[in-house]
């Protein structure tokens, strides 16, 4: 048994693939799916603020699609928005402050239908959660988890949408989040009756430290039938992943990057 550490790859069936969007756009993603048989549930991951290096390969969905494929046997759907980085390359256009997003989320979804992918969850972390809510309610979508969720683009009638589709709706929210902390997040999303609010003792915003609790959690939602917490070691072939790119990419990057919007502070490692 070797132990699964933070670079640690397990085994898949990966795809790069570009999405093409309504408006015209050549999205970069990829799919993680389990090394045999079919997926039991999928999530499409909607990254932080690009603008403050959130991309397709921030830590938490990185370490989805390297491990939960094998450990949970969940297909990872990752994209990059427009105008964002990362290493497989660069989506086209320009980031628009969630509003030309409604494309790009809705290319990754129509995608998941195309390739027959079930139980589709969406999964937002930060900025991506206010997409999530913004433009998420599509008849293919089973529910969603939202990520360190700060409520700064979506508005009330979003999570009023969300509340009248009745649909699963789970906030996973961090003790010492900088923008929503767990007694306010009880307080907005009581607009959403079916809405549950998950609080994460010692956790912050970039979930630095606690992608294996944050895993745990969407599996226990997408995947019941999934025994969580998931195996922190593999018998198995597993390869080591170089991550320098993306650190890189985060500490110079956007280093000194005006953001645009409500979301000044908004950041994604």
């Amino acid at each position: 048994m070797q132990k699964i550490r933070a670079n640690s790859v397990l085994p898949a069936r990966r795809e790069e693939l570009t999405l093409q969007t309504a408006d015209g756009l050549d999205l970069v993603a990829n799919l993680a799916l389990p090394e045999s048989g079919d997926p039991v549930a999928t999530i499409i991951c909607l990254h932080p603020l690009p603008t403050h290096g959130g991309m397709m390969d921030s830590h938490v969905f990185r370490k989805a699609a390297f491990r939960l494929p094998a450990l949970a046997g969940i297909a990872v759907l990752r994209y990059n928005s427009r105008g964002t980085w990362s290493e497989q390359g660069t989506s086209e256009g320009t980031f628009d402050n969630g509003v030309g997003e409604r494309f790009d989320v809705a290319a990754a979804i129509e995608h998941a239908e195309f390739a027959e992918l079930p139980n589709v969850w969406l999964v937002g972390w930060s900025f991506g959660t206010d997409v999530t809510l913004m433009h998420g309610l599509d008849p293919l979508v089973q529910g969603a988890i939202l990520l360190s969720p700060p409520l700064r683009y979506s508005k009330p009638e979003h999570l009023a949408a969300w509340a009248e589709s009745g649909r699963p709706l789970t906030a996973i929210v961090p003790e010492h989040d900088d923008y929503l902390r767990p007694p306010e997040a009880r307080e907005r999303f009581a607009a959403v009756p079916q809405a549950e609010v998950v609080a994460v003792e010692g956790g912050k915003h970039l979930w630095v430290g606690d992608a294996e609790t944050v895993l745990d959690e969407i599996v226990a939602r997408v995947a019941p039938g999934v025994a969580v917490p998931l195996p922190r070691e593999w018998d198995g072939p597993m390869t080591t992943a170089d991550t320098s790119a993306y650190n890189a990419h985060n500490l110079a990057a956007y280093k000194d990057v005006p953001v645009p919007g409500p979301a000044q502070r908004d950041t994604g490692a």
